[in-house]
């Protein structure tokens, strides 16, 4: 079942076209990732998502409902997390999702339910302390359970774990990775490795255009043969002349070294993989390992927006 299906969906502000005919569908139990560098168009699509910008073609549903500018009726199936959420900071935790509750018509035992699990969830059980004393990633796990306070069939993140350290940003990743036990979840960012990390399907957005959208095992797969991992002795190569020498051959997209190894993008292996393994014969570089490699995220992204 599609929760979420955009279908040719186009928003333009006078001259600056924001969003070009996208069209994308994000299936029930799945973590969706949303990639984009800033200003490609991911904030202006899930404003739209919810109702709060007008498109000015296309259509959106959730859960088989439209969406319409305005007061939309789908925005009880969506539970959302803008990217600098906003609290009381006089209350604490508990008292905020009460609140929170009170506001969408649950009951107070649910309420109370729901806020000790969804507080577990998030790891902020027990603590009550109030929200003004809360670190970033505090208030975005503190976030992520108020979005879920309500069952929601889709949630949505705006990059929740930008700004975040090390250790935030992988507390934010594992939480949305159990989210999914709750709710299809969609998330923006422009940290790739967060999206090669939790996600089942990907959507690369670059300039208002879906570059490349699919299931990430299967994008990788189908990229998978046109990256080489070229691993040269040390002692009897030198990795910046060769690499030099090498990224002007017709055949090869680009190459990147690390350590004494080469990583080469190859225009297509299935042509081109012969004439790299000639060239190196030929050249006489002598080399310790030769493998197809499985392209990064990162790799794919540079692909698609230079």
């Amino acid at each position: 079942m599609h929760v979420l299906k955009l279908d040719h969906v186009s928003k333009n502000y006078g001259n600056l076209n924001v969003l070009k005919d996208l069209s994308f569908t994000v299936d029930e139990g799945m973590l969706f990732g949303f990639v984009g560098k800033n200003g490609a168009g991911k904030t202006t699509t899930m404003k739209i998502i919810l109702g709060l910008l007008e498109s000015d073609s296309g259509e959106i549903t959730v859960c088989g409902e439209k969406v319409s500018f305005g007061d939309t009726l789908t925005n009880r199936n969506i539970g959302y997390l803008p990217d600098v959420p906003e609290f009381y900071g006089y209350m604490c935790p508990k008292e905020y999702l009460k609140l929170c509750g009170d506001i969408t018509g649950l009951s107070r035992e649910k309420t109370e339910r729901k806020s000790e699990e969804l507080l577990e969830l998030v790891g902020l059980s027990g603590v009550n302390r109030k929200i003004s004393g809360f670190s970033r990633g505090m208030k975005q796990r503190l976030g992520i359970a108020q979005a879920l306070l309500n069952e929601p069939k889709l949630l949505i993140c705006d990059e929740p774990t930008s700004a975040l350290d090390p250790i935030g940003r992988n507390e934010i990743l594992q939480i949305l990775s159990n989210a999914k036990k709750y709710s299809t979840v969609i998330f923006s960012t422009h940290i790739l490795s967060d999206v090669e990390r939790i996600c089942d399907r990907v959507g690369i957005l670059n300039e208002g255009q879906l570059m490349l959208e699919g299931n990430l095992s299967d994008i990788k797969d189908r990229y998978r043969q046109n990256v080489i991992n070229i691993e040269l002795y040390p002692q009897f190569s030198d990795i910046g002349e060769i690499k030099l020498k090498m990224e002007h051959l017709p055949f090869i997209s680009s190459i990147e070294t690390e350590n004494h190894s080469l990583i080469i993008h190859l225009d297509d292996s299935t042509i081109h993989n012969q004439s790299l393994l000639e060239y190196l014969i030929k050249e006489k570089i002598q080399i310790q390992k030769y493998e197809v490699g499985e392209p990064t995220l990162e790799n794919l992204f540079m692909e698609m927006v230079k």
